[in-house]
């Protein structure tokens, strides 16, 4: 298949758009119009991951973490980033990456470590803001019910755990239609009354063509009239972290040990224990500590994440117990997630899990 059918299914999941500023989320190397016969996937596009990729026959590697993040003024081969782009475009490999676009969507990276620690009742802990915005569209009453309908196979009305949500008011549109025209409703030259309903709804705005296109389609009218809105309201479904809570509460010495063995972490750092036992759990897989007090005000007695600096520890002040895994460590079954959202679209295509251990740390 083609590239873009992969990179889309991906995008789709995980869009671009929600990635942080400092990051270079998509495809880095490659032609989205080329055939791939089969991928690898991978926490890090490395030299070591290119040769397998190689060996396995597959053009495609499938990254956690971008190879480039920032521009390449040259490009010969006096780092590992340039030989790994140098060695993808000499044996025609493509490269994509999903970072922390994969990392802020609800059913992200964050999820992935929360099913492995055996956290329930999840939710996103720090929403992200100004990713909605509301549509306001009109329509004859006879075709209100077949735009909402339309809008909402789109993927617009969806609040919380409740989808098909809209607000609905009557009202009377005036009209008059020009030379060329056919109106739907009304004569050319005349002024027209008609019973309308105005349909208003919310979407994210990363598929706003496709709801307006749906809109579109779906309307009688040749002219159709709609308002777009930003909204500054936070978007439950999509932001840093994830807090949620296990279904029995542990003892801290306990849940340390449970954390390590499913994680598959050599080692873990963490505060001062508290004596108290764990139920709420705050969770950032990679460099977390930006996200600390957000962690400590949820009520979270433990807060799972990695590469905290020295001081940074002392920010816990006895209020949470900070256990960090590992960023390596915190993130490793990120390819298990690119598996399944792929094999759920391509049930037939080749996919394969890198064996490379590509975390650069090692522990005595």
């Amino acid at each position: 298949m083609k590239l873009k059918e992969i990179t889309d299914c991906l995008e789709s999941f995980a869009p671009l758009a929600y990635q942080e500023s400092y990051d270079n989320a998509g495809l880095i190397c490659g032609n989205s119009e080329m055939e791939i016969t089969s991928a690898i996937i991978c926490l890090d596009s490395t030299e070591a991951v290119l040769d397998e990729a190689i060996d396995k026959g597959c053009n495609l590697v499938i990254a956690h973490h971008p190879i480039v993040f920032s521009g390449l003024k040259k490009i010969n081969g006096k780092n590992y980033v340039e030989r790994v782009i140098i060695k993808a475009i000499k044996n025609n490999i493509a490269i994509y990456a999903a970072h922390t676009n994969l990392d802020n969507v609800h059913n992200g990276v964050n999820s992935k470590i929360a099913e492995k620690i055996g956290l329930v009742n999840c939710s996103v802990l720090v929403p992200q803001k100004n990713l909605l915005k509301k549509l306001i569209a009109f329509c004859p009453k006879d075709k209100a019910e077949q735009v909402r309908f339309a809008l909402f196979e789109a993927g617009a009305g969806n609040i919380g755990n409740y989808d098909e949500c809209s607000f609905n008011s009557d009202g009377i549109g005036t009209f008059r239609a020009g030379d060329d025209t056919t109106p739907y409703v009304g004569e050319q030259g005349k002024l027209h009354e008609e019973d309308e309903v105005k349909i208003e709804t919310i979407y994210p705005a990363t598929i706003e063509s496709k709801v307006l296109n749906a809109l579109i389609n779906a309307h009688p009218y040749e002219e159709v009239a709609y308002d777009l809105i930003p909204l500054t309201n936070s978007y439950n479904k999509i932001g840093a972290g994830i807090i949620g809570e296990l279904s029995s509460e542990m003892l801290e010495k306990d849940f340390l040990g449970h954390l390590k063995n499913v994680m598959k972490a050599d080692g873990i750092r963490y505060t001062e224990l508290r004596n108290k036992k764990v139920k709420k759990v705050a969770i950032c897989g990679g460099s977390g500590s930006f996200l600390l007090a957000d962690a400590i005000k949820s009520g979270a007695d433990v807060f799972v994440s990695a590469d905290f600096k020295y001081h940074q520890f002392f920010d816990a002040e006895d209020r949470i117990v900070i256990a960090d895994i590992g960023h390596y460590e915190s993130e490793q079954f990120t390819i298990e997630l690119f598996y399944d959202i792929l094999k759920k679209k391509f049930n037939t295509f080749a996919l394969h899990l890198s064996k490379i251990n590509t975390n650069p740390i090692k522990y005595l």
